[in-house]
C-alpha cells in the first residue's frame, strides 16, 4: 500500500453500523457467515458459523468490510489485537444478521473477567511451577468468565493479554520469599510502586518473564491494571547454570494444593469477596 492509499484510509469516516438486508448491525452484533461461492477451503470451513462483529472497517475505496470473531473459537480472547487467524474479514453481503429471536435462543458470549496466567521456564526446575499449575487446571470445569492460559516465558503475550480489561488477573509463578520449599503465597502487588521513579525499571524481554516487568510494561502501554494477585510457590531449585527439567519434590507436592487455592480465589472473587492485600503464606498442605 502506497502513501496515497494510506492517506485515503486515514481520511475515511469511521463506520459504526451497517444496514444488511434491512437489519442494522454494529460491533457486538451476531451474524451467520455466508462466504460467496468459489472461495477457498477456509471459506468452506467458515460457512454457516455463528460469529460476533468486532469492528467495521473501510478500504481505501470506501467499501465496508466486517471483521468478526467466531463464537466457538477458543482463541477469540487472545489479547485486544487478537492473533492472526482469529479475526476474519467479510464483505457485507457475506454475513447474515441473526434475527432477534435467533439471537435470544443462542447463549450470549461472555467475555472472561478473570485471567489465570501461569508463567515460568520449564527448563529451570521449579520455575516451571506456574506452567504446571495451569496445565492441571485445564481439565477443570470453570465458569466461562474465567480464562486459564499458559504464558510460559512470553512476557509480551501476557502484557498484550492484559489489554482485554480483565477485572482480576491471577499470576502463578515461583516466588522466593525465604520460607520452606513448597510454601504457597498469595500476594497482591502494590501497583502504585510501578509508578515510583526510584524503583528498579526492569526491561521486558520477549523470551523472559518477570511479573513486575510485565506489569510495568503494561502500565507504560497505558493499559489499565485492575486487580492483580500473585499465587507464588517457594522454590527449592531454579535449575542452576545447566538448568533442570522437572519440579523438585516439595514443589511438585504443592501443585495440586495450588490448584485448589486458585479455585478458591476464583470462587471468592466471583462471589464479590476480594482477598485482602497482604502476603499470606500457605504452609505445607494447609489452606
Amino acid at each position: 500500500m502506497n502513501e496515497w492509499e494510506w492517506q485515503l484510509l486515514e481520511e475515511k469516516t469511521p463506520v459504526d453500523h451497517l444496514d444488511i438486508s434491512g437489519i442494522e448491525v454494529r460491533t457486538g452484533s451476531r451474524v451467520r457467515l455466508r462466504p460467496r461461492q468459489g472461495g477457498d477451503i477456509m471459506d468452506i470451513a467458515l460457512a454457516g458459523q455463528i460469529a460476533t462483529i468486532e469492528c467495521i472497517e473501510q478500504d481505501y475505496e470506501g467499501n465496508p468490510h466486517v471483521c468478526v470473531v467466531l463464537d466457538e473459537d477458543p482463541g477469540r480472547d487472545m489479547g485486544l489485537l487478537r492473533q492472526p487467524g482469529h479475526r476474519f474479514f467479510f464483505d457485507a453481503e457475506e454475513v447474515e444478521p441473526l434475527s432477534e429471536e435467533e439471537s435470544r435462543g443462542l447463549s450470549a458470549v461472555q467475555k472472561p473477567t478473570i485471567l489465570v496466567a501461569g508463567i515460568g521456564n520449564i527448563f529451570l526446575g521449579d520455575d516451571a511451577f506456574g506452567v504446571e499449575v495451569v496445565r492441571r487446571m485445564g481439565g477443570l470445569n470453570l465458569p466461562s468468565s474465567v480464562r486459564v492460559a499458559d504464558f510460559g516465558i512470553r512476557g509480551f503475550d501476557l502484557a498484550y493479554a492484559l489489554q482485554d480489561g480483565y477485572e482480576t488477573t491471577i499470576v502463578i509463578d515461583a516466588c522466593p520469599q525465604g520460607q520452606a520449599p513448597g510454601t504457597l503465597y498469595v500476594i497482591e502487588p502494590d501497583l502504585h510502586e510501578l509508578d515510583n521513579p526510584g524503583a528498579p525499571q526492569a526491561a521486558l524481554e520477549a523470551h523472559s518473564m518477570n511479573p513486575v516487568s510485565v506489569l510495568r510494561s503494561a502500565r507504560a502501554m497505558n493499559i489499565e491494571l485492575k486487580n492483580i494477585l500473585l499465587v507464588g510457590c517457594e522454590p527449592e531449585t531454579l535449575g542452576g547454570e545447566e538448568g533442570q527439567m522437572g519440579l523438585s519434590a516439595p514443589v511438585e507436592a504443592a501443585v495440586d494444593e495450588a490448584v485448589r487455592l486458585v479455585e478458591s480465589l476464583v470462587k471468592r472473587i466471583l462471589n464479590g469477596d476480594a482477598p485482602s492485600s497482604k502476603i499470606r503464606p500457605k504452609l505445607g498442605s494447609t489452606i
